[in-house]
């Protein structure tokens, strides 16, 4: 990635600008109430009104910005730092090591460093695995055809442990997601359950970023702005920045400032469309930097592929009419996935493409 190939170059329009925002930054959540506290067990951890208070502080996060941040989340300390630890170490290998387990469009997860956004590549290397194993999805993005494959994870020999550590946390942060949906869930006045259902075999996945030092941070991006197309996005972050949410108030581009051991969260698309656009799925992007490499490590919370992503019935009616058809996850994710191999002269897949 010495060379700045042109294909990193991002349209005038979406390029960084390098004195960023610091103004409001999105909001803090504690969920010291949320551990070891159920809405069943008499609020034995917390009290009914701080609980009532978390919910709906994460409502007003949900519906003013999309995303925020959460600290005493429960998630073991020593289990994501192993996780940070291994994916420098992955990523420090050479080349030859890395392509052991490239990722293509028949073995879609693993290692890749060509991914697009929007038609432009990223300045960006990564390594995905799913949580569960096999993870079941459609054969085919076509419609009409019902066969099922079986995406299977690529590990590496080096480093040692890498399996491992993906293993341990993806169930650290399966369980985290299951009490973020219940919250969002009671904050739009619903069961805390009332997501599970969705979520039986779902097609969640790991992903370790490494965004190399780039010479343009002017000019290219780490991730071009993009929304996830997923129900929900648990992110931590290392300390050196380049996340950028765009803030709903006025369009601004706003950094997210690394807080030590917190989670960055944010709704997807699915989340946009359960709710009928009470929450909304936010634009967001990630800055490279001239100097210092940045990892992350964002955990993707998805439904069953045989889900029929629509919006609830408890949260439309006459005078709210429901504003997307369904689609089905599976497909939609599939046909999503084949996209980042090729630079593709029509627009990726999109939610608004359901809109009615």
């Amino acid at each position: 990635m010495g060379e700045v190939d042109p294909a990193f170059i991002q349209d005038i329009e979406h390029r960084p600008k390098l004195a960023t925002t610091h103004a409001e930054g999105i909001p803090l959540i504690d969920l010291a109430a949320l551990v070891g506290y159920s809405p069943s067990n008499g609020g034995v951890a917390a009290s009914l009104a701080t609980y009532e208070g978390l919910v709906a502080e994460v409502g007003e996060a949900c519906k003013k910005w999309g995303f925020f941040a959460v600290v005493n989340h429960g998630v073991a300390a020593g289990k994501r730092e192993r996780i940070e630890r291994k994916a420098r170490e992955f990523f420090g290998q050479g080349m030859e090591e890395k392509k052991k387990v490239r990722r293509d469009e028949r073995r879609v997860v693993g290692y890749y460093d060509m991914e697009h956004t929007k038609n432009v590549r990223d300045w960006k290397e990564v390594f995905d695995c799913t949580v569960r194993e096999p993870t079941l999805v459609p054969a085919s993005p076509e419609d009409g055809e019902e066969a099922i494959t079986e995406w299977i994870n690529q590990w590496p020999e080096y480093p040692p442990g890498l399996r491992e550590a993906c293993e341990e946390y993806a169930q650290e942060l399966e369980k985290l997601a299951y009490k973020l949906m219940g919250l969002i869930a009671q904050s739009l006045g619903l069961p805390a359950n009332r997501f599970d259902e969705f979520f039986k075999d779902h097609t969640s996945f790991v992903r370790l970023n490494h965004y190399p030092p780039c010479p343009t941070p002017h000019l290219t991006l780490g991730a071009g702005h993009h929304k996830d197309s997923g129900a929900l996005t648990i992110l931590a972050q290392d300390d050196v920045g380049g996340l950028e949410v765009k803030r709903k108030s006025d369009g601004e581009w706003v950094l997210v400032k690394p807080i030590p051991d917190a989670f960055i969260i944010n709704v997807g698309d699915i989340i946009q469309v359960w709710s009928n656009e009470t929450y909304e799925s936010i634009e967001h992007r990630v800055m490279v930097n001239s100097k210092k490499q940045r990892f992350s490590v964002p955990f993707f919370f998805n439904p069953s592929h045989y889900t029929m992503v629509q919006p609830l019935k408890e949260l439309t009616n006459e005078h709210n009419p429901p504003k997307y058809r369904p689609y089905n996850w599976g497909k939609y994710l599939v046909a999503r996935k084949g996209s980042h191999f090729k630079k593709l002269n029509v627009e990726i897949l999109q939610i608004y493409h359901f809109r009615i």
